[in-house]
């Protein structure tokens, strides 16, 4: 019986500043696929993540999440920024901008910090988040509905 190929997922920890930069945007690509089984091939079989007060483990389970996170956030777009590194470990800052059925849209900003396992998949990932709405609207005395949405500034490409 043949061995199972082993799962490798460069740039490989330890990181550089430069090899760090290079994780974060592989994962900001990623992510902005909306495909869950896509992003799980970035994690380990047993990667163990909390997004919010949810605890996850395992690719199948963080496959379900996605995939119900993306049902519910719209139009999901998101940036990602290396904050620190060392060794085996990453962390970021991020901000995403989603709409909900109704038209709703919100701006979501937070912080992940990512472990690695020596392979470069994701051992673990522990996300705080915080939502708010990215719009203004009311009626003018005319009864006419407003939308304000201010976008200061996006980067290129993204």
């Amino acid at each position: 019986m043949a061995a199972a190929p082993i799962e490798t997922r460069p740039p490989l920890p330890p990181f550089t500043r430069e090899s760090a930069i290079q994780k974060v945007r592989l994962a900001e690509d990623s992510w902005n696929t909306r495909d869950p089984g896509k992003v799980t091939l970035a994690h380990a079989n047993d990667s163990r993540w909390r997004n919010r007060s949810e605890f996850i483990k395992g690719r199948n389970e963080i496959i379900a999440f996605i995939s119900r996170k993306w049902a519910k956030e719209l139009d999901y777009r998101l940036i990602k920024e290396l904050w620190a590194f060392t060794g085996n470990r990453i962390a970021v800052r991020f901000a995403y901008e989603w709409h909900d059925d109704s038209g709703h849209w919100y701006r979501s900003y937070g912080n992940e910090n990512w472990e690695f396992n020596d392979d470069g998949l994701m051992a673990s990932r522990f996300a705080s988040i915080n939502d708010l709405p990215s719009f203004l609207s009311f009626s003018d005395p005319d009864g006419n509905g407003w939308l304000v949405q201010e976008v200061k500034q996006r980067a290129p490409g993204r």
